[in-house]
């Protein structure tokens, strides 16, 4: 059986998918980079939960900002999908705050969106440098 057949015959089996439910994102104040996030994606934060302040997404996925004060933040990179009617509003409240987004995840084309996969796509830091992207099309991949 090739790789693509046994993918197939996986995908379709009667065992659940696997599904990300939530993750830690480290931030230096978690009130800022939750209130952050959530604005610029026009969601809502939360009430606390034990030492994490959660933001839900809309699939079901929840980030968990959790507090680190004793060491410097490692950025990472986080990729929301976005309709395509919400993302105007996305790039125009980055504006309304000051946080250059830019076409490219090396951050080399400031104040310009990207056109990948037949979509729109932006990338912008957060307040510890994580490195955020939105787009309205999944990447294809081969």
């Amino acid at each position: 059986m090739s790789y693509d057949q046994n993918h197939q015959h996986h995908r379709h089996s009667s065992a659940p998918a696997v599904q990300l439910n939530h993750t830690a994102v480290y931030a230096s104040d978690r009130h800022l980079s939750a209130e952050f996030l959530a604005a610029i994606l026009g969601l809502k934060v939360g009430a606390p939960f034990g030492p994490f302040l959660p933001v839900d997404l809309g699939n079901g996925v929840t980030l968990d900002y959790y507090e680190k004060r004793d060491e410097p933040i490692q950025s990472q990179h986080y990729a929301f999908l976005v309709p395509e009617e919400r993302f105007d509003a996305m790039i125009g409240r980055l504006d309304a705050v000051g946080v250059t987004y830019y076409a490219d995840p090396d951050h080399t084309e400031p104040g310009r969106t990207n056109r990948l996969f037949g979509g729109r796509g932006a990338y912008f830091k957060d307040p510890d440098g994580h490195n955020m992207e939105i787009m309205t099309r999944p990447y294809i991949r081969p």
